[in-house]
């Protein structure tokens, strides 16, 4: 393995891991839905509902296009770049939203969240070429352990710039932009092609068909794609209303919301670099069928909790969850993937992942507008996509041991 592109691909999930832990998480989510738009008839949470499914909309289906001409014109590590800047850009225009300007606000969110999830594609598309099969699942799982090393710096950005949100978005966006540096000067070159981007576009909207047609001839890979469909929406709409479900429901102060996000990046920390290794010794297939357990029971937990000490406990589980289930299912997509089409397929599960991952935003949104802001009911809805996802799983025969060098 090369140490040098290894490193520098890590801390891409350094640099932008600062993102969601602030932006999704407990800082800008609260500001949007709380000061922004207002949410004490749970309309706030709709519109963010609206933002975060409207821009991984976007993303699904605009995934597998993109990809095919990262592989066939060989522009990987500039879309990446593109897509960085995308986010750094619209995260620093956060400073122009004021209270009331819930338009504006929506269409900076949904941009700067396409720029952050589109980068993800060109970024996974990585793993498979500077890292060996067999040591991909502990690859990833280094990446997401360094990544919720960023997210902890995130938080403590977000506490001492504590209420000065000018300055707070000003901080995410030159902390995403100065780390992510080193990525885009050690991760390989891109590799010479003999299309250009537009021939690689018609290419790609026609070949569309073409990866379908491979993923369905892929069983493992069929099959392993529709279970991540149900749960990786999950795990999003987690991730997306976790800071407004404790601000409301439970009265969460904004220095206690920080405390339980630096809580769950640390948990999540720990348990990606822990079992970096167990995923490789185990299979990524067992530990994601382990976690989703471990999932269903701290949805089902949060609807019946009442005390913030409790929920504490709770969003500790979920930094669990959260580490490995991510780390796990990248490695298990890397050892799937027919070689020469990483990218494309990397396009391809952002799209099965973000093309179901804006049902669930929508649906939580919608279920607590409807029931006058009850967030309980709306996230206990959640627990049905863990368990679809859980049960699909079961029927996914590669990636289940140690010799996950072999795709059966």
């Amino acid at each position: 393995m090369n140490r040098k592109r290894i490193a520098a691909w890590v801390l891409y999930d350094f640099a932008n891991s600062v993102y969601p832990v602030v932006i999704l998480g407990p800082v800008f989510s609260v500001f949007y839905i709380e000061d922004v738009v207002g949410n004490s008839e749970g309309l706030g949470d709709q519109w963010w509902g609206y933002a975060m499914s409207a821009s991984v909309l976007f993303v699904a289906f605009s995934s597998p296009l993109l990809g095919s001409i990262a592989d066939l014109a060989g522009v990987r590590k500039r879309m990446l770049l593109l897509y960085t800047h995308v986010c750094v850009v619209s995260v620093a225009l956060f400073v122009t939203i004021e209270p009331g300007m819930i338009l504006w606000g929506f269409a900076l969110a949904v941009v700067a969240n396409i720029g952050f999830e589109g980068a993800l594609v060109y970024y996974n598309a990585y793993l498979p070429e500077i890292a060996p099969r067999e040591s991909r699942g502990f690859v990833s799982g280094l990446g997401f352990g360094i990544g919720y090393a960023g997210s902890i710096a995130g938080l403590l950005i977000a506490y001492l710039t504590a209420e000065q949100y000018h300055l707070t978005w000003l901080s995410v966006a030159a902390f995403f932009a100065l780390f992510s540096i080193p990525t885009f000067l050690f991760l390989p070159r891109d590799r010479s092609a003999d299309r250009t981007v537009l021939q690689a576009a018609v290419d790609g909207i026609t070949g569309f068909r073409r990866i379908v047609g491979e993923v369905l001839r892929e069983r493992e890979l069929r099959r392993f794609l529709l279970a991540f469909f149900f749960y990786i929406d999950g795990v999003l709409t987690v991730i997306v209303f976790a800071s407004s479900f404790a601000a409301k429901t439970l009265s969460f102060e904004s220095g206690e919301l920080i405390l339980l996000f630096l809580v769950v990046q640390v948990a999540a920390l720990l348990a990606a670099l822990a079992l970096a290794k167990a995923t490789d010794r185990l299979g990524p297939r067992r530990v994601i069928t382990m976690t989703l357990v471990l999932w269903i029971a701290i949805v089902v937990s949060a609807y019946f909790v009442e005390s913030k000490t409790v929920f504490f406990a709770i969003g500790a589980l979920a930094g669990i969850g959260l580490g490995t289930i991510q780390s796990a299912s990248r490695a298990l997509m890397s050892v799937l993937i027919p070689d020469g089409k990483e990218a494309e397929m990397f396009g391809f599960y952002a799209f099965c992942g973000k093309s179901s991952s804006w049902i669930g935003p929508l649906v939580f949104g919608k279920l607590s507008f409807a029931l006058g802001g009850n967030q309980r009911v709306a996230i206990l809805v959640i627990a049905a996509f863990f368990i679809v996802g859980l049960l699909l799983l079961q029927r996914v025969k590669a990636g289940g041991g140690a010799a996950v060098a072999s795709r059966d």
